[in-house]
C-alpha cells in the first residue's frame, strides 16, 4: 500500500513521493492532491482578503477550517455548499510565495500544506481589486478646482453578501529609522459608509477628517461584508491600491493645499539631511532604453510607466518607459529607478521634472521584507511618492526633492554578459534526481505553470582548436 501525504508535503514518503515533481513523474502518493494543495486563485495582494477555494478536494460541511499562515497568522476558513474549502488571505507586509496550513478541526491538527502568492498591490488583476474612477481627482482631491463626489467600482460576485462596508485604512511607519523599533502599521480609520448595497459601486462626498485621522496622509479603501465588524481584520475583501489621501485630508489643506504642501516639504527635507545617504550603494541605470530593457537580470519595467501599456507616466512627464533595479541596495534596502525618453535616452533631474529618481523605500520591498523600509510599495509611498506630492504636485518646491532624489547616470554602468556553463551536462533537480542530458539545441531547463517561472538555456558541442567537435561519451544515470 502507498503512504500518505498528509503532513508530508515536500517529502519522500515510503513507496511514494510527495514532492512537486512527483506529478510529471508520475510516482505521487495516491492523496497527493487531497493534502498538497492547489488553490484557486493562487495570488492576491499582500493586503489580504482573498477568499481563495481549495481545489482537487472536498470537506465535511461540519468541518471548521483554520487556515495558517507563515506559521504564526490563522484565519478563519469556511466550508461552502459544495463541500469545497476556502481560506482568507491575511494582511502580510512581504510579497513573495507564502506557506501555508490547512486545518479542518478548528486548529487542533494542521495537516494540508499549500502556498499563497502575495504580490504588491499594483500586481492585483484589475478584476479583484476596487477601481477609481478618474484617479488623478481623488489625488489632487481639495487643491485648486477639484472637488466634487467621488466614485468607485468592484466586482460585486466576488464579495457573497448584500451589504459591504466602505472603510478607510491608513498606512504609516513608526519608530527611529533604521532601528529595531522601526515598524509598519496598517490601521482601520473610519467607515465611509455601513451596510450599503453590494451593487458594486459606492459614490460619496469627502469630506475633511478630524484629527488624529486627517495625519494620515497615505492609505486604501476596503469594502468587506457588512456581517463583519468595522474594521476586522483578515477577513474577505477587496481593497483599492495605496494611494494619496488628499480627499480626506484637514481643512487647512483644502484652504491653500500650496501652502500645506510647502511645509510638508521643508519638514521632509530636514528630516532627509539627518537620515544616512543611501544614494553612493545603488547601482547605476543602463544608458539606453534599448539596454534597460535587455538587462532583465538587473532590471524589470516599472508598473507605473511601460512603453507595453501606452506608456502613461504620471509621476515622470516626458518619460515613454521606465525600469527599476530588482534588487533593493545592500545595507538600506534603497531602490533605483530609470526613466527614458522616446529617443531612447536616459532623463536626468537635472534637465526634467520626468527624470530618473532613486528610492529611499524599493517600490516592491526587499527580503526580509516586514520592517521599513522593506515592506512592498507602501514604504516607498511614504519616502519617495507622497514626498513627490508635497514638493513637486501639489506645491512648486521640486528642487527640494530633486536634491534629496539625484538621477544617477549610467557611468559606471556595464552591459551584461552571456553565461556560459563548460562540461558534461549532469543535472540534479531541485528535488535532488540525477540525470544525464546529452541533447544539441535549446530547451527548457525548468518550466512551471505552478510558479510562472521559465528558465531556457541551449546547449551545443564543445569545439576543439582544430575546428573539429569533442564527443562526449553516452552516460545513463541509474
Amino acid at each position: 500500500a502507498q503512504s500518505s501525504c498528509e503532513s508530508h508535503c515536500g517529502q519522500l514518503s515510503g513507496d511514494c513521493s510527495c514532492q512537486p515533481t512527483c506529478e510529471s513523474l508520475k510516482e505521487c502518493c495516491a492523496d497527493y492532491r487531497q493534502f498538497c494543495l492547489q488553490i484557486s486563485p493562487h495570488s492576491g495582494t499582500l493586503l489580504g482578503g482573498a477568499d481563495f477555494i481549495i481545489l482537487n478536494t472536498t470537506f465535511d460541511p461540519a468541518s471548521k477550517l483554520v487556515c495558517r499562515f507563515n506559521s504564526e497568522i490563522d484565519t478563519k476558513g469556511y466550508v461552502d455548499s459544495g463541500n469545497r474549502g476556502h481560506c482568507v488571505s491575511p494582511l502580510l507586509y512581504e510579497s513573495g510565495w507564502i506557506p501555508f496550513v490547512v486545518s479542518s478541526d478548528n486548529g487542533t491538527t494542521f495537516n494540508r500544506h499549500g502556498t499563497w502568492l502575495a504580490v504588491h498591490h499594483s500586481k492585483v488583476s484589475a478584476e479583484f481589486k476596487i477601481t477609481l474612477h478618474n484617479a488623478t481627482k481623488w489625488q489632487y482631491y481639495g487643491t485648486p478646482n477639484t472637488g466634487g463626489s467621488l466614485t468607485m467600482s468592484w466586482d460585486a460576485s466576488l464579495l457573497t453578501s448584500v451589504t459591504v462596508n466602505v472603510e478607510l485604512w491608513g498606512y504609516r511607519e513608526t519608530g527611529e529609522a533604521y532601528s529595531d523599533s522601526w515598524n509598519p502599521e496598517l490601521r482601520f480609520l473610519y467607515s465611509l459608509g455601513k451596510a450599503v448595497p453590494n451593487s458594486g459601486s459606492f459614490t460619496f462626498v469627502p469630506h475633511c477628517a478630524e484629527k488624529p485621522f486627517s495625519d494620515w496622509e497615505i492609505g486604501a479603501l476596503r469594502v468587506s461584508p457588512s456581517m463583519n465588524d468595522e474594521g476586522a481584520r483578515d477577513v474577505a475583501a477587496l481593497w483599492t491600491g495605496v494611494h494619496a489621501l488628499a480627499w480626506h485630508l484637514e481643512e487647512k489643506f483644502r484652504k491653500d493645499s500650496a501652502a500645506w504642501a510647502y511645509d510638508k516639504c521643508i519638514s521632509w527635507h530636514e528630516t532627509e539631511q539627518k537620515l544616512p545617504d543611501f544614494l553612493s550603494e545603488i547601482a547605476d541605470c543602463p544608458c539606453t532604453l534599448a539596454q534597460s530593457r535587455a538587462d532583465t537580470g538587473r532590471f524589470h519595467t516599472d508598473y507605473g510607466c511601460d512603453i507595453e501599456k501606452g506608456s502613461v507616466c504620471t509621476y515622470h512627464p516626458g518619460a515613454v518607459h521606465c525600469v527599476r533595479a530588482i534588487q533593493a541596495s545592500p545595507k538600506y534596502g534603497a531602490g533605483q529607478q530609470c526613466c527614458y525618453d522616446h529617443t531612447g535616452a536616459q532623463i536626468l533631474t537635472a534637465d526634467s521634472i520626468g527624470g530618473s529618481t532613486p528610492d529611499r523605500g524599493h517600490d516592491w520591498g526587499s527580503p526580509p521584507y516586514r520592517k521599513p523600509p522593506r515592506v512592498p510599495g507602501v514604504s516607498h509611498w511614504l519616502y519617495d511618492v507622497i514626498t513627490f506630492y508635497y514638493c513637486c504636485l501639489w506645491s512648486d518646491n521640486c528642487h527640494y526633492y530633486f536634491t534629496h532624489r539625484p538621477s544617477s547616470d549610467c557611468r559606471t554602468y556595464r552591459p551584461p554578459r552571456v553565461g556560459v556553463v563548460f562540461g558534461d551536462p549532469h543535472f540534479i533537480t531541485l528535488d535532488g534526481s540525477t540525470y544525464t542530458f546529452n541533447g544539441k539545441g535549446e530547451y527548457y531547463l525548468l518550466n512551471t505553470t505552478y510558479k510562472a517561472l521559465t528558465v531556457q538555456v541551449r546547449t551545443e558541442p564543445v569545439s576543439l582548436e582544430n575546428g573539429e567537435y569533442l564527443l562526449h561519451r553516452e552516460e545513463t544515470v541509474d
